[in-house]
């Protein structure tokens, strides 16, 4: 038992865990409406002493950390005269196997990627100067592929960003037009691809974060299907909707890179078992034979679209004939409901997650960054002005609707995924692949704001993921690729595939590169 103070507290000093105060009791108890008197909670204050045996016992026991096996050093911050777009938080040289499969590749990692010994930020400086102590598994097999870690990308504050203006080191700048947004949230990821600074990139996609700055810098990007890369090590937004996966110059590249960090990962259980090894790299025919291709209308012509990205998009639609493939129009009415049902799980979700529970939430197995859970809460409590006024409105808006309705309406949406998965399955039993624009409605880079209202700041962020975003929800397979240019800045196409046939998408991102349509 604890030892009652002059204040009525009980608590154990020499230990990390510290009992509650009966103030403490006192208001907890009002918040749940429990209607205790000082007797009753002199009585539970005793019965949690006991329990909280059991917490400092765990404090004490070892945690099982995944091993770190090549070594490294923290890299550091480059200057200006090394970092023209802004697109490098941090440089480092992490070398790998001496061979394998990325031999000789240089690899960019967003900084919402673990890394052991670098400093992560994830955009922001809530999480300055946290050091990860274990590298994600995605780093492990690129570096037992043989590749070479060279840093670290600028990413958007928290990743809640489409446009490349909101990571607290300021903005990315687009590799074709400075002034120009780079698309978010792998901004850096992207444009140090497409400036040639590293041979390939990890990126993340939440909304659309891979395919929305690879559209807009004129890079390859894939979001991997639902669970096919793991995700452990790296920070989350909400479990349902997070993915990881390359940016590359080539479909080539994306199919190579993939093939090396796809797999199954013991330690993240949003992954199905038994996921079957793919050689992606071998679907690449150079041709287009035999695939279906459904341009889907609802992608386009969304209120205030670039009428000429979307018939830039509809031409390269189109000009897979010429690779061989059967290309037609069709419908898919509930698209357009998806950015809504998306909206109502990322605003109640990331909020439940990221905010409430510290990063990682709770209710899930695999392996949690226990460090980062704590680092992120304190920063949390003493540094939330320096939040961007995306994550400032996600925790206003996130908080009210939970708190109000008690999470009603996320539990509606996530319902209503599946009839979004239903419809796009349906379609893709009558082709194999979808076709939209990646960025809409803006359908290319806006120039990054310069003091701008609050409403154009918001403008800025979420012009891009109209169509993007769905398929995070649903989980299916989804590549940019760049498919011509408009007034100087790259305009992307996205094919979308069934889950889990990543291969047929790649193959199909490949025939449209051997076109050599894009200029």
């Amino acid at each position: 038992m604890g030892n009652e103070n002059s204040t009525g507290d009980f608590r154990r000093s020499r230990h990390g865990v510290i009992a509650p105060s009966l103030e403490e009791l006192k208001d907890i108890s009002r918040q749940y409406r429990l209607n205790m008197n000082p007797e009753d909670l002199k009585d539970f204050a005793l019965l949690i002493e006991g329990s909280l045996a059991s917490y400092r016992r765990v404090d004490e026991i070892p945690e099982p950390h995944p091993e770190v096996k090549y070594p490294r050093d923290p890299g550091y911050r480059p200057s200006a005269d090394e970092n023209p777009l802004n697109a490098w938080y941090r440089r480092c040289s992490i070398k790998g196997a001496p061979d394998g499969k990325l031999a000789g590749k240089k690899v960019v990692l967003k900084d919402n990627v673990c890394v052991a010994g670098v400093p992560m930020a994830n955009g922001s400086n809530i999480l300055e100067g946290f050091v990860p102590d274990i590298d994600a598994t995605i780093v492990t097999r690129i570096l037992d592929a043989g590749g070479e870690i060279i840093g670290k990308s600028t990413c958007e504050n928290l990743c809640l960003s489409g446009g490349s203006h909101t990571s607290a080191t300021g903005p990315v700048r687009n590799p074709h037009k400075p002034t120009h947004s780079a698309g978010g949230s792998s901004s850096g990821s992207a444009a140090l691809v497409v400036n040639g600074d590293c041979d390939m990139a990890i990126g993340g996609d939440q909304g659309g974060s891979i395919r929305i700055p690879s559209g807009l810098s004129g890079a390859y990007g894939l979001k991997p299907t639902y669970g096919l890369v793991p995700y452990t090590g790296i920070f989350p937004l909400e479990n349902t909707f997070d993915h990881t996966g390359p940016i590359c110059r080539t479909a080539e590249d994306l199919a190579l890179l993939l093939e090396v960090i796809a797999g199954n990962d013991l330690l993240d259980p949003r992954q199905p078992q038994n996921i079957k090894k793919v050689e992606y790299t071998k679907a690449l025919t150079g041709d287009a034979k035999g695939l279906r291709v459904g341009v889907v209308k609802e992608g386009f012509a969304w209120p205030g679209a670039d009428p000429e990205t979307d018939e830039i998009v509809r031409e390269a639609a189109f000009s897979l004939e010429k690779a061989g493939a059967e290309v037609r129009d069709i419908s898919i009415p509930i698209h357009r409901d998806g950015v809504h049902i998306w909206t109502c799980v990322a605003f109640d979700g990331i909020f439940q997650q990221m905010i409430r529970g510290n990063g990682l939430g709770m209710g899930w197995k695999g392996y949690y960054q226990s460090g980062a859970i704590a680092f992120f809460a304190k920063a949390m409590r003493s540094l939330a002005d320096d939040f961007s006024d995306p994550v400032k409105m996600l925790i206003l808006l996130g908080h009210y609707m939970v708190d109000k309705y008690h999470g009603k309406f996320y539990a509606r949406a996530q319902n209503q995924v599946r009839l979004l998965c239903d419809a796009y399955d349906k379609a893709l039993s009558d082709v194999d692949l979808l076709v939209m624009p990646t960025n809409a409605p803006a359908g290319k880079a806006k120039p990054i704001p310069e003091n701008p209202t609050r409403m154009e700041y918001f403008d800025a962020a979420f012009c891009y993921h109209w169509n993007t975003c769905p398929f995070n929800n649903t989980g299916h397979p989804a590549v940019s690729v760049p498919s011509g240019k408009s007034d100087g800045l790259p305009v992307g196409m996205m094919l979308i595939g069934k889950q889990f046939e990543d291969a047929i998408v790649l193959r199909a991102a490949h025939a449209f590169q051997t076109l050599g349509s894009y200029k």
